[in-house]
């Protein structure tokens, strides 16, 4: 039996060209930039953006686009893409007020405007001469010493936008020229801690970068604090719309959780309960659902705003203490008002039932989506339904375990609350009844508590990976 080709299924397999213009090559199959036949290293993304200008050069290439292309797994600022600009620039030797590559058009994006690109076949040798390699502009620059103006410019206080890009500017060029020397150089000079935090964010950007530790430094605290501001000043944005969708998200999740459950209570044989349960149900769930998605949504946000190195203990930590505090201040609000309006004393539940199913929630979400290098994760298609379902399971089992341990959720809650209620109408033993008990036993908390879980499990995290336009 013959073996069916490519070409006679009809799928034509067009080989990658690779690019040749001024002193340089570019080889997207091989990922290689090479600079007079010496590699200049660009992390990832940098490369994908370069051959994407590459590929559709003489156009202008809107951001969006951009963003579609380079950053489309995960969501960035418009800073990380002029971050990104800034990197291509430095390695190819570029200016950006007379450029002869990379040109920016004003609210729009950038153009490829080098005219002379040829493409080559990547099976042939490559034909290049060998050369030393480029001296950053910096070193070629200064008259003696290269590290020490940069130095100064990391080392001051910036007082706008231009500041601090000139800042990020020259913490590029640092590495660049040697991250350990330049950490060497930095010694404990006055805002040594501001020069640290931009060194070690900016290592990220630049493929040569070396480590730039904090811990058993001088001044370690200073340094992370003024690491975890830098950060935040550059997500902030983004951060608060991802809270906010995340709470969307929860908020949804209980809300479907409580109609359903209601309709479900109204239905079942032996109920009291009438339709009126039904949005008063949809509302506290949706109530609950928001209050806790927007804890675990901050947590999370934050947490992956702000580390990098850590990020699946980072992501753990800081769901399970928005989580947490979200739990807690639902729990003091209810005791409180159920104490103060109609004299009850109800052991409700929140905070550890928070802590729990955040920190579940924050390990499904930081696994299933990766370890993103910069931004926050927003996976599309089947990815996103993915963690939809890892984390919704998470949370579910999580639930699980809390209502095993006693410690029911808002179903749980409600069935306490109007048991110890005179003529309460939307106690759960229907419910019990029809899974199979003979009242609201452990194995309808158990139930219910895991389909709670894995509804707002599946409302977060499809909040959290909705990308805005």
């Amino acid at each position: 039996m013959s073996l069916e080709t490519e070409a006679t299924r009809g799928v034509v397999l067009t080989p990658v060209p690779r690019y040749r213009f001024s002193e340089f090559i570019v080889s997207p199959r091989r990922r290689m930039l090479l600079r007079n036949g010496r590699e200049q290293p660009l992390i990832p993304r940098y490369f994908d953006l370069l051959v994407f200008l590459i590929e559709r050069r003489g156009e202008a290439v809107h951001r969006r686009d951009i963003f579609d292309r380079v950053w489309g797994d995960v969501v960035v600022s418009d800073s990380a893409l002029s971050q990104a600009v800034r990197t291509i620039r430095r390695v190819l030797g570029d200016e950006s007020r007379e450029p002869r590559f990379l040109r920016t058009v004003p609210r729009h994006g950038y153009r490829f405007v080098f005219a002379d690109v040829v493409e080559e076949d990547d099976e042939s040798e490559w034909q290049i001469e060998e050369a030393a390699a480029p001296v950053p502009a910096a070193a070629a620059n200064a008259d003696t010493d290269p590290y020490e103006p940069l130095l100064q410019r990391v080392a001051s206080v910036a007082t706008n936008r231009a500041d601090e890009e000139d800042q990020r500017e020259a913490a590029e060029l640092l590495h660049a020229l040697g991250t350990s020397e330049a950490l060497r150089r930095l010694g404990t000079r006055p805002h040594h801690a501001v020069a640290r935090a931009l060194l070690r964010d900016t290592r990220w950007d630049v493929a040569e970068a070396g480590d730039v530790p904090i811990l058993g430094q001088p001044a370690s605290v200073a340094t992370a604090r003024e690491l975890v501001m830098l950060r935040l000043r550059g997500a902030a944005a983004l951060a608060a719309a991802r809270w906010a969708r995340g709470s969307i998200g929860g908020g949804v999740a209980g809300t479907v959780a409580g109609a359903v459950g209601g309709l479900i209570l109204t239905a079942a044989p032996g109920s009291s309960a009438s339709l009126d349960v039904v949005p008063v149900l949809a509302l506290i769930g949706g109530g609950c659902g928001a209050v806790g998605g927007a804890g675990v949504g901050a947590g999370l946000s934050v947490a992956e705003s702000i580390v990098r190195s850590r990020r699946v203990l980072a992501l753990i930590g800081g769901a399970a203490l928005g989580g947490g505090l979200a739990g807690s201040i639902v729990q003091w609000l209810g005791r409180w008002s159920l104490a103060a309006l109609f004299g009850l004393d109800v052991a409700t539940g929140g905070g550890i039932e928070g802590l729990v199913i955040g920190g579940a929630a924050g390990l499904a979400y930081s696994l299933s989506t990766g370890h993103p290098e910069v931004g926050l994760a927003a996976p599309r298609g089947w990815r996103r339904f993915a963690v939809t379902a890892i984390t919704a399971s998470a949370c579910g089992l999580a639930a699980l375990v809390l209502a095993l341990a006693g410690r029911p959720l808002v179903g749980g809650t409600i069935h306490l609350i109007a048991q110890a209620s005179a003529g309460a109408q939307v106690t759960l033993t229907p419910l019990g009844r029809l899974i199979g008990e003979p009242d609201f036993g452990p194995l309808s908390a158990t139930v219910i508590a895991f389909g709670e879980g894995a509804l707002f499990g599946a409302g977060l995290a499809l909040g959290l990976t909705r990308r805005g336009r």
